[in-house]
């Protein structure tokens, strides 16, 4: 069987890997337009930051690991067509310029996704960067070096990472957003309120509900300051965090996509065309609190995916439970994560929600330390269903998220969880779980009970 994988990133990595070594008759052919593969994007705010000392070490693979595994590796060649029809591609060596055509039996479709570039005057200037694959990551940090003022557009996670890497290091920095308040896709009011204050502790400037209408240039055709809705950013440097969107023009008008280009795919991994399997960010997934089709470019739905590709390369074997776009942040001392659909989120997909936040120590107090915990819980008011959840503190809780995200997969209810089975050590947790606690709360204040409800244990 010859198999021909078409990018190879973090979805082509891990189906390669897997494709070796689960079907080792198999011609495995993988064409990668770089010449890295497996980049770790999200690694990047620690390199600028200095925690991750060498770009290098965000890469977990090799073309030559994979070539020495047994796939025959074609770097710097971009595919330029695919005939689905006849099982053929053309391919494009960007060395050399030569073209040739190669055949497939199963094509694996893992092209990944790009940083949206927005439509804006001035937005081709000098300094203006984005911030996804690795030589992007040189030129931040080498263009940072000199740069005293820094614009941050877009208050996404990587848009928050990069912020505090650069105020760390002395940089003067502007985080500028659209929206009202940051990180809106990932958490509810009550813990970016919270977020925001910590960063301007720190002397960021934020600048929320401003619309880039421009970035203005100098004599030396570099950015000097962008132009908002509302006021003018002095910067030397800008970074471009507004989003991605899937890489899926060579396939897009051949099988079933979402409107913006993702890829539909059935719970074994294949497209519209049964010969063709798509894993990653340029994949639509399903969203389990939703109960709808999203787009989620994270690299855990893209890794598990292109396991799954490889366990059903032949045939249905195992099939994809869906996800709840789990996400955690480090941000200076505050530890935070998140699971499901926010309370806002919720409202968008005409879930009838009710929410309930609840603040402990994550520990007895009579520990040496005991921190406090801030969680919240977002479910469904008439079967309780679980449908997100929110976590924030100064020591690592952000593992409940990981619980909760499965309470979520198995639908499970505010009931199921108040009596889940959870372990005590003093070290660790309280006698009464934090989720334990959470859960008995909301069911013990249901009647009658607010939309929202928030409640603070004082000992």
């Amino acid at each position: 069987m010859k198999i021909i994988v078409i990018g190879c990133t973090h979805a082509g990595t891990t189906a390669v890997k897997n494709l070796l070594r689960l079907h080792p008759d198999a011609d495995i052919t993988v064409y990668e337009r770089n010449d890295t593969v497996s980049f770790l994007s999200c690694g990047i705010a620690l390199h600028v930051g200095g925690v991750v000392e060498h770009a290098e070490d965000l890469f977990y693979s090799s073309p030559q690991e994979l070539a020495a595994l047994g796939a025959n590796m074609h770097v710097l060649h971009d595919v330029i067509n695919v005939d689905n029809e006849k099982k053929k591609i053309r391919v494009r060596n960007l060395q050399t310029g030569e073209q040739f055509t190669d055949k497939y039996d199963k094509l694996v479709f893992t092209t990944g996704s790009a940083p949206v570039i927005p439509s804006i005057p001035g937005v081709g200037l000098k300094n203006i960067q984005l911030c996804k694959n690795y030589y992007q990551a040189q030129q931040i940090i080498k263009k940072a070096t000199n740069a005293q003022k820094i614009a941050v557009i877009g208050a996404g996670y990587i848009g928050i990472e990069l912020v505090e890497a650069f105020a760390t290091n002395g940089k003067d920095v502007t985080l500028i957003e659209g929206a009202n308040r940051i990180l809106n896709k990932y958490l509810d009011h009550e813990f970016t309120d919270k977020i925001e204050t910590t960063l301007r502790e720190h002397h960021v400037t934020l600048a929320l509900g401003e619309k880039v209408e421009s970035f203005i240039g100098n004599s030396a055709g570099g950015v000097q300051a962008v132009q908002t809705s509302k006021q003018t950013h002095e910067a030397d440097l800008v970074l471009l965090c507004v989003g991605f969107k899937p890489l899926t023009d060579l396939i897009k008008d051949k099988v079933d996509t979402l409107e913006n280009g993702a890829l539909l795919v059935n719970e074994y991994m294949q497209t519209s065309d049964p010969n063709i399997f798509a894993a990653g960010d340029n994949c639509a997934v399903f969203h389990n609190s939703a109960n709808h089709m999203a787009y989620i470019p994270l690299a855990t739905n893209a890794t598990k995916m292109g396991t799954l590709v490889a366990y059903n390369i032949k045939r249905p074997t195992f099939a994809y439970k869906g996800t709840q776009g789990t996400s955690g942040l480090k941000l200076y001392d505050l530890n935070i994560a998140s699971t499901g659909l926010t309370e806002e989120a919720a409202a968008i997909y005409g879930l009838d929600v009710r929410s309930f936040t609840f603040t402990d120590h994550e520990r007895p107090t009579f520990m040496p330390s005991a921190e406090e915990v801030r969680i919240k819980l977002v479910f469904e008011q008439e079967s309780l269903r679980i449908v997100g959840a929110q976590v924030m503190s100064k020591t690592d809780q952000t593992h409940l998220m990981n619980t909760v995200s499965v309470c979520i997969q198995q639908q499970m209810t505010v009931t199921d969880l108040a009596f889940a089975d959870f372990f005590f050590q003093p070290h660790y947790s309280k006698p009464i779980h934090l989720l334990n606690s959470l859960a008995l709360n909301i069911l013990e204040q249901r009647e009658p009970m607010q939309k929202t409800a928030e409640v603070r244990v004082s000992t």
